[in-house]
Parts: structure tokens; sequence; C-alpha cells
């Protein structure tokens, strides 16, 4: 037996078995992650290696839950790092003092939990379904854009699981949750952007809309009015991309007869203001 190099392992075993001394524990080589947990000092920090470590010396019963599990589902990226609390759930009557980092909620045992080898996780809409049960409502949403954005799970999933849920806390905020999100925002102010709107007198705006002009890909829009011709972008959707490609986008935009009402986060600081805006530009 050999100490593994990508994973985690627990410093009283590889004491016991001779594999390692003391001194070469508190050595460059290998890193401590949590008490009597270590793993080589090369591997990334990243909140799944913390979540493995504490999965080496937390109860059997343990499900990993919260944005920890909403992590590990995610297709484009981690949604938790290294030093976000690592969330678990423990069924009731089972006691752990985690110590630092590590955030437990009681629940009872359930079959929606899937197995990766030794660990456990509450499965995607179990997952979404915990996150947005909790929190501001408007937080909620935003979270739930994001998980489906990073294809954690499905909002249809999501709606019919919240319209099953039984009696709970957080109930009612899951149903609205699911309701008001609609899981094509790409980044969080798009989310509370189109929440500012749909709760005005403006007109519903259709989202992520794809302009095409004689029949060719023109652009797509995070907001489009398009009886108005009128696109609304939050700034952030610009960065990233090159000044000149920045410039041609406007351009086949303008030629195809669009206009763009870019918003900052500075705009979203003033919401009456940037919806009298948006109101003036329909009406031109």
């Amino acid at each position: 037996m050999t100490l593994p190099h990508d994973d985690v392992f627990r410093g009283s075993d590889a004491l016991r078995l001779g594999l390692v001394s003391r001194a070469q524990l508190r050595g460059a080589r290998w890193h401590r992650l949590r008490q009597d947990v270590y793993c080589n000092a090369r591997l990334p920090l990243t909140h799944d290696l913390v979540a493995r470590a504490v999965a080496l010396v937390a109860p059997p019963q343990a499900v990993f839950a919260g944005m920890t599990a909403a992590s590990w589902w995610s297709m484009r990226g981690p949604l938790a790092g290294p030093d976000d609390p690592v969330e678990l759930v423990l069924p009731s009557g089972v006691r752990w003092n985690p110590g630092p980092g590590v955030v437990v909620r009681q629940a009872a045992p359930s079959g929606d939990v899937v197995t990766d080898g030794r660990l456990r996780y509450t499965d995607r809409t179990r997952t979404a379904l915990d996150l947005i049960r909790r929190g501001p409502l408007d937080d909620a949403v935003v979270l739930l854009d994001r998980l489906v954005h990073h294809r954690v799970t499905f909002l249809g999933d999501v709606r019919e699981a919240a319209a099953r849920l039984p009696r709970c806390r957080g109930r009612p905020q899951a149903r609205r949750v699911a309701g008001l999100s609609d899981g094509l925002a790409q980044s969080p102010p798009e989310t509370r952007l189109r929440l500012l709107i749909h709760r005005s007198s403006l007109p519903t705006p259709v989202a992520q809309l794809e302009i095409r002009h004689d029949r060719r890909f023109v652009a797509q829009v995070d907001f489009a009015f398009p009886e108005q011709r009128l696109a609304v972008e939050y700034d952030g959707a610009w960065h990233g991309e090159r000044l000149t490609e920045d410039r041609a986008r406007m351009n086949r935009l303008l030629a195809a007869g669009w206009r763009v009402l870019f918003v900052t986060a500075a705009d979203m600081r003033d919401p009456g203001a940037l919806l009298a805006r948006i109101a003036a530009a329909l009406a031109a």
C-alpha cells in the first residue's frame, strides 16, 4: 500500500501502516486539510477536495448537500470554492461536531441520494429544492437560474418536485422560486434585471433571443422587445470579448434595425430611473 497522490488520507492510518513519519507529515510534501486528514501538497485546493477530506471523518450516514452537492453536479465549473463551507445532512438523531468549515443540517433519510464511491450526494432535484427553500426570495431565484445554467438540475424537474413537495419549512418559497425562474439567465445580474422588469408595468421581454436578419444570425441578446426592435443588455455580457468583436456585434444589430440599451451595476441601484429609461426607449 502507498499513499494516494490524487486523493485524501488519514494521517493516523498512514502512521500506523508505516507509510509516513510524523516529521514527513509536517513537511512540505503533504498538506493538512483537517485534523488527521492530508493530501498531496501539489493537488489544487478545491471545494471538492475539502469535501472529500470531510467525508473521511464524517459519520457514515452523511450526505453532501447544498452548494457542495451543487458544485459536484455542475457541468460548467465548480459553484463553491475551497473556503466555502462544506454542506451535508445527517439523519435526525445522529450527532457530530464537525468543527469549523462544515455546515450540518438534520434531515430524515430519503431515497433522493446518489453514491459516488464512498461519497454520497443529494440528487439534482433535491439539491436545488434544498437551496431555494432558504434565503431571500430574489437570491433564491438567482440561484436557481444559476443552477440551471450550470446544468446542475432541470427547471421542469424542479417545478414538478416543488408542486409535490410535502408540507415543510420553505415549501411556499420553493414553489414561488420555481415559478419565477426561467433558467435562461447567464449571470446573476440578468436574473435580477428580469425580475425588476417582471414586477413593473413594462411589457415582458423575450430572454436570450437570437436575432436574425435576412435569415442570417446577428446576435443573441439578453432581453428583447421584438415589436420595438429594442435589445436590453446587462453591460457584463459584453466583457471578455475583444473591442473589435463588440463593435462588430453592435454594427450588426444596428444594421438589422435594432437599438441596444445597456444596463450597468450602477443602473441597477436606481431601479426607478432604469425602468423609466427602458419605458422611454420603448416609446421612442
